[in-house]
C-alpha cells in the first residue's frame, strides 16, 4: 500500500473515500465539521436521525454527498472524547480499515491523526496508522490453490490541517519500512516446517543481503563442530535438515561504532524431540523460528530506513525432532563457552541453541546484545498474549525496551532475574541444567541464558505468547518487530 501525508481540506479531497471521526452524542470532529459545512449540514441530519451515534468502532458509508468532492464519506465512531486514548484510537482505525475494505474504492484520505489521543503525540498516530492499514491488506494465501483477490485499496492519504513538518515524513517513511519488516516477519512465521527449513532461512538471508548490500555468513554444521558448538548441535542431531547459523552484517554507521546484536531463536520445527509435545496442536509449533523471523523483518526494515547504526543478526537454526541419534533426557553436551549442560528436557532446545549463539555474538564486540525466541510456556501463563516477557542483565537497557514497547505499542513487561532463581538450575553431574522445574519457568530460561551474556550488555524478549496467534485468527503478527525497530530508531538518534 502506498502512503503519503499532506495539509489539505477534506471536503476538497478527490479520493474513492473521506474519512472523519464522530464522537459519542453526534459530535463530530473537526475535519467532520469541516465536511458538514461543505454539505450544507447533511452529515449533521444523518446524525440526527439515529443512523450514527458515534460509538467506537461504529461505522457508516454515505455514498455521493453534495458539496463534497469525495466519492465517499465514511464516519467513525470514536467513543467518549473524554476517555478517547491510545487503545480507543486503534480500535477505530481498525473499524475504518475494515470498512474501507467493504467499498470497491482504490483510493482514501484519513483525518484521524489529529485528533487528540491521550499521551500520543503526531508521530505515534501516523505510524500506528500505517501499521494497522498494512496490517489490514496482508494475506498469506500463497500456498492455496486460488488465493484470494488482493485488497482494491491501494492509496491511502493522511490528511492533517497544518502543513506536516520533516518529522512526519521521517515517522511515514520509517513505519512504511516497519510494516514491510512486519509483513515478512509475517510470511517467514506463517510457512510450514516442509518449506521453512534452516537452510530456507539461510537462503533468505543470502537474497537480503544481496538486494540490501549486506554481509551475510553461513556457518555449517561442520563449521560449527570445529568452534565447539555442541549445545547447538545436540539439538539437530534428530533432524535429517542440518542446522545453520546465519549472520547478518548491517553497517549504517562508522565502522567503529560498537553494533547492535539480535540473536533470534530459529527453530523451524519443534516436536519436543525425545520429550516429544502433545499432539494437539503441535502444528503450531512451526512457529517456533518467530525470533528467526523477526530479526530478519527488523533488519529488513533498518536496511530500508538507511538507518545510521550498526546491527548484526545471528540465527542459530534447526529442527528439533525425535530419532534413533536424537539427544536423549540426561545427555550431557559442552557449549562454545566449555560450560557444560545436563539436558533433563528436550523439549527445551531453544536455550541450547541459543547459549552458542550468543557466546558466538561475543566476536562482533557488541554494544548491546538482545536475543528474541518463543522460549517457554511458562510466559504465557505469566503474561498471556497482551505483553512480552523482559528480562536484562542491565537496568538501564531494560527501561530504553520497555519505552521503545510503549511507543510502539508493542509491549514488554520487565521481569525478575535475581541469583536466588539460579540454584534452580544446579544439577549434580554437569555445570548446570536445562530446566528448573515448573516454577518460574520463563525466568529459570532467562536465568540459563544469563550465564552465556556476562561479558556483554543483554537483554531477552520471550515472545512465546505474542508471536501468534491461534484458534480463527491463527497467523504470525509480527511482533516484535515494531519494538526491535523504535528501539534501533531510538538508539541511531540519541548517537
Amino acid at each position: 500500500m502506498e502512503f503519503s501525508i499532506k495539509q489539505s481540506s477534506p471536503e476538497k479531497q478527490r479520493s474513492a473515500c473521506v474519512v472523519v471521526g464522530v464522537y459519542s452524542r453526534g459530535k463530530l470532529t473537526a475535519a467532520g465539521q469541516s465536511l458538514d459545512r461543505a454539505a450544507q449540514n447533511h452529515l449533521s441530519d444523518v446524525i440526527a436521525q439515529g443512523d450514527m451515534e458515534g460509538k467506537l468502532g461504529s461505522t457508516l458509508i454515505l455514498q455521493r454527498v453534495a458539496g463534497i468532492t469525495a466519492e465517499r464519506v465514511l464516519l467513525v465512531g470514536l467513543g467518549k472524547a473524554a476517555d478517547f486514548g491510545a487503545k480507543q484510537y486503534l480500535d477505530a482505525v481498525r473499524a475504518c480499515m475494515t470498512a474501507l475494505h467493504k467499498t470497491a474504492g482504490k483510493d482514501a484520505a484519513l483525518y484521524l491523526t489529529d485528533l487528540s489521543v491521550k499521551d500520543r503525540d503526531e508521530a505515534w498516530k501516523i505510524k500506528q496508522c500505517v501499521l494497522l492499514a498494512s496490517e489490514s491488506v496482508f494475506r498469506c494465501d500463497q500456498l492455496k490453490s486460488a488465493p484470494a483477490s488482493a485488497p482494491t485499496l491501494r492509496k491511502l492519504m493522511l490528511g492533517c490541517a497544518d502543513k506536516p513538518g520533516a518529522v512526519a515524513s521521517t515517522v511515514l517513511e520509517q513505519a512504511s519500512a516497519t510494516a514491510s519488516g512486519i509483513a515478512l516477519t509475517k510470511t517467514l512465521g506463517n510457512l510450514p516446517g516442509n518449506i521453512c527449513t534452516p537452510t530456507y532461512l539461510a537462503e533468505q538471508a543470502k537474497e537480503m543481503a544481496q538486494k540490501y548490500k549486506l554481509k551475510v555468513t553461513v556457518l555449517e554444521e561442520k563449521d560449527m563442530e570445529k568452534l565447539g558448538m555442541h549445545a547447538l548441535l545436540s539439538v539437530s542431531h534428530g533432524s535429517r535438515q542440518p542446522a545453520k547459523l546465519i549472520t547478518l552484517e548491517y553497517q549504517g554507521a562508522d565502522k567503529k561504532q560498537k553494533p547492535v546484536v539480535l540473536v533470534g531463536k530459529g527453530i523451524t520445527f519443534d516436536s519436543g524431540g525425545i520429550s516429544i509435545k502433545p499432539g494437539a496442536e503441535m502444528d503450531e509449533m512451526k512457529y517456533d523460528m518467530c525470533g528467526a523471523a523477526s530479526v530478519l523483518g527488523t533488519m529488513q526494515a533498518i536496511a530500508e530506513m538507511k538507518l545510521k547504526l550498526n546491527v548484526v543478526i545471528v540465527i542459530p537454526s534447526s529442527e528439533n525432532l525425535p530419532d534413533g541419534s536424537a539427544s536423549k533426557p540426561g545427555d550431557i553436551v559442552k557449549s562454545m563457552s566449555g560450560q557444560t549442560i545436563e539436558i533433563l528436557n528436550t523439549d527445551a532446545e531453544g536455550r541450547l541453541v541459543l547459549c552458542d549463539a550468543l557466546t558466538y555474538s561475543a566476536r562482533f564486540e557488541p554494544d548491546t546484545v538482545i536475543d528474541i525466541a518463543t522460549l517457554t510456556g511458562a510466559c504465557i501463563i505469566a503474561l498471556g498474549h497482551i505483553a512480552s516477557g523482559l528480562f536484562s542483565n542491565d537496568g538501564s537497557l531494560a527501561q530504553e525496551l520497555l519505552k521503545a514497547g510503549d511507543t510502539a505499542h508493542d509491549r514488554a513487561w520487565h521481569m525478575p532475574m535475581w541469583d536466588d532463581y539460579q540454584q534452580q538450575l544446579d544439577s549434580n553431574f554437569a555445570d548446570m541444567q536445562n530446566i528448573g522445574g515448573r516454577a518460574g519457568g520463563s525466568i529459570t530460561a532467562a536465568c540459563f541464558l544469563s550465564r552465556f551474556t556476562k561479558d556483554f550488555r543483554w537483554a531477552h524478549l520471550d515472545i512465546a505468547g505474542t508471536a501468534w496467534r491461534s484458534g480463527k485468527d491463527k497467523g504470525a503478527t509480527g511482533r516484535p518487530v515494531p519494538l526491535l525497530t523504535q528501539y534501533l530508531i531510538d538508539r541511531a538518534s540519541s548517537k
